[in-house]
């Protein structure tokens, strides 16, 4: 597998692109800004953009999906729990005092435990909402097991839930009935700052232990 992972936009949003080395097919995981730095790599590892998936629909999350839909004909990916917050994208923004334009439609709508084919690989899809209504983790196992937990679990920490549509109760529970299934040894790449692994949080993670 190949993997980049980097902070975007205003709020430095973990923007990932994962791909098949074999057949250069790749996805790229919550594009939340700064779509030039984003397409750059992919010109320079030869990527053609099958899926972008979102974790969810919080603007800093989307802000350059449209940017990235229009230059690689990529399909918009998202949980139809959150389509009421991608289709008030302009309202959110305007909460933090950004001006965003309107995303362009949805062209796939993701369910649990559904599995992306990404060249050879493939990416499981889990529903936990929490966050969101639809907030979503995207597993990739390869020589290397990595979740892309979006604003759901963070190191030694938890996404937000007083948000729209957040519940700490359901984020709870998505944790620890989905989350912390997976193998200890799970790479995970938050939303929003460093790494972390499942065994870790498992036992250092406040809100859960």
């Amino acid at each position: 597998m190949l993997l980049e992972s980097f902070p975007v936009g205003p709020l430095q949003c973990n923007c990932s692109i994962i791909a098949c080395p074999e057949t250069k097919e790749a996805a790229v995981v919550d594009p939340g800004g700064d779509p030039d730095k984003i397409l750059a790599l992919i010109k320079k590892h030869g990527l053609t953009v099958k899926y972008i998936l979102h974790t969810h629909a919080h603007f800093d999350h989307v802000l350059g999906s449209r940017a990235i839909k229009e230059a690689t004909g990529g399909k918009i990916c998202l949980h139809t729990g959150d389509q009421w917050l991608y289709d008030n994208l302009s309202k959110q923004g305007n909460m933090f005092g950004f001006d965003i334009t309107e995303p362009l439609p949805v062209d796939v709508y993701l369910e649990d435990e559904q599995e992306l084919e990404i060249g050879k690989g493939k990416t499981k899809v889990i529903h936990t909402p929490g966050h969101t209504p639809g907030s979503l983790c995207f597993e990739h196992g390869d020589k290397e097991n990595v979740l892309f937990a979006g604003d759901t679990l963070f190191r030694r920490s938890i996404g937000r839930t007083d948000l729209w549509g957040g519940s700490f109760e359901e984020i709870i529970k998505s944790i620890s009935e989905r989350l912390f299934k997976l193998e200890d040894s799970t790479r995970v790449i938050p939303g929003h700052g460093p790494d972390t692994d499942i065994w870790s949080e498992k036992r250092e993670n406040p809100f859960l232990t």
